[in-house]
């Protein structure tokens, strides 16, 4: 076989490769790509499940895209509130891990929310209560209790009243 032959033929091969090594990539990347994971860990956690049929609210899952997107505003954010000198410990995220389980216990300790559905989480010092509830009254109730809990700078209540999420916009996202 001539040299030029062989060198197409090499070439010719070398590329067939490349291809099915690209194309082999791709395929793995894909599914990969829009894996939906707790990057962060930030705490999510069902309080109470005593109302049946309550619509579990999505948890803190991100693909690695919206990680990349969001991993500068929470550095931003979580160090901020040291800076400020608003925070003891150097980032507002260090605290939820304690936060929450505080949130938790708390709520159990009341002993007035068996009847509803909560579940609790947290980023950099602020609480979001998502699920259902039986009352307008026990809502804000459980928004003030949680707002007096050391560490806690916000709450935010996605709550619904009873099991139906109101038409329009959800109150929370929920699963995909």
């Amino acid at each position: 076989m001539p040299a030029s032959s062989r060198r197409r033929a090499t070439l010719l091969l070398a590329l067939l490769l490349g291809a099915g090594a690209a194309h082999a990539q791709a395929a793995s990347a894909a599914p990969a790509a829009a894996e939906r994971r707790n990057w962060f860990d930030d705490p999510f956690v069902a309080a109470t499940q005593g109302l049946p049929g309550c619509p579990m609210p999505d948890a803190p899952l991100l693909t690695e895209a919206e990680m990349q997107h969001e991993t500068h505003w929470r550095a931003e954010r979580g160090t901020s509130c040291f800076r400020s000198g608003r925070c003891r410990l150097p980032n507002a995220y260090l605290y939820d891990k304690e936060i929450v389980p505080r949130v938790v216990k708390a709520i159990e300790a009341a002993g007035t929310y068996a009847n509803t559905s909560i579940w609790v989480e947290g980023q950099r010092r602020w609480v979001w209560l998502k699920g259902c509830v039986s009352s307008p009254d026990q809502a804000a109730e459980l928004e003030r209790m949680v707002r007096l809990i050391d560490d806690v700078e916000a709450v935010i209540p996605q709550l619904i009243v009873g099991t139906t999420m109101p038409p329009g916009k959800p109150v929370y996202r929920l699963p995909p």
